[in-house]
């Protein structure tokens, strides 16, 4: 079975060849990393396997692609990115994967939450165009952090911020007992933070699941961190929430719509925080991340496990 590993990009191209074992399946490799969904039946015209690192699968363009019997997405959320049913009534099969990088997620998140709390990204901002003004910023000793969905990259946000010196209470959907983390209603927690790092995977369940009812229930002047998935936040409440100042900043990975355009709103908000989905990016997680994709291919196509 021919495989093509779509979106590989110079930067994951060489992290790829590292991991990339002589016993492996081949794997043909498209070194860009922005693929254009008009593309897709060209590309794959041919290959019954798709690696697909962070690009969007349009139903309609795969119904296309007639060998195609298997996409192999690096990562949890291929969601976002493709009607996961849709294609598999395609006879298309997705396949997913976790545990890659939580460390290096969480530490992620925890950057984004100390940027936003001293304001460093707007800081630098001020400091390169000619002002220079010490900003107000907020202390997290002793503060609240509530983490959104407790499996291996919440847990790891617990973690770190308990050791901080944070006061740490967690939801998850479903009991975790074993989590190491007091955990209550999600109101009680959306009440108490200072600080809420969402770290849900997107399901049909979970999408939206910060709706406008729910972002209207944050504690006022909170800090809020998704280095998950932008569909599980309401993007218009949000954006209102933070110009009101009702959240008091947020620090984002993740996206509706990816790349972010530079004239959406929540670019244009001072106290947000951006970075490019970005979060998994540290040579340790890319090349578990590589190495779990290529383990899929090997089982897809009948090789031994290793």
């Amino acid at each position: 079975m021919k495989t093509l590993f779509i979106d590989c990009g110079t930067q994951l191209e060489k992290v790829f060849r590292k991991v990339h074992r002589a016993d492996d399946p081949p794997v043909a490799v498209n070194a860009h990393s922005q693929i254009q969904a008009a593309d897709l039946p060209r590309l794959l015209d041919g290959y019954e396997i798709c690696i697909d690192d962070h690009s969007y699968m349009p139903t309609a363009q795969i119904a296309q692609c007639k060998q195609l019997r298997h996409i192999v997405f690096c990562g949890t959320g291929a969601s976002s990115y493709m009607d996961v049913p849709a294609l598999a009534d395609l006879g298309v099969a997705v396949h997913t994967y976790r545990g890659y990088g939580d460390t290096a997620v969480a530490e992620h998140s925890i950057a984004l939450m100390f940027a936003c709390a001293r304001d460093i990204a707007l800081s630098d901002r001020k400091i390169r165009g000619g002002t220079w003004g010490p900003l107000e910023g907020v202390q997290l000793l002793g503060k609240t952090l509530g983490v959104i969905g407790l499996g291996g990259i919440g847990r790891e946000v617990a973690r770190i911020g308990a050791g901080i010196g944070m006061t740490v209470i967690g939801w998850n959907r479903t009991p975790r007992p074993a989590a190491g983390v007091p955990q209550v209603p999600i109101d009680e927690l959306l009440a108490r933070a200072d600080v809420i790092s969402l770290n849900l995977s997107l399901t049909d369940e979970t999408r939206g699941f910060l709706d406008a009812a729910r972002v209207a229930r944050i504690k006022p002047g909170a800090i809020l961190i998704n280095t998950a998935r932008g569909a599980l936040v309401d993007e218009a409440a949000l954006i209102d929430a933070l110009a009101s100042g009702r959240i008091g900043r947020a620090g984002l990975d993740v996206f509706h719509a990816e790349p972010l355009k530079p004239d959406h709103p929540l670019a244009r908000l001072d106290n947000v925080t951006l970075s490019p989905h970005a979060a998994f990016r540290t040579p340790e997680a890319s090349e578990n991340l590589l190495r779990c994709a290529l383990d899929l291919v090997r089982k897809v196509q009948g090789y031994p496990a290793i």
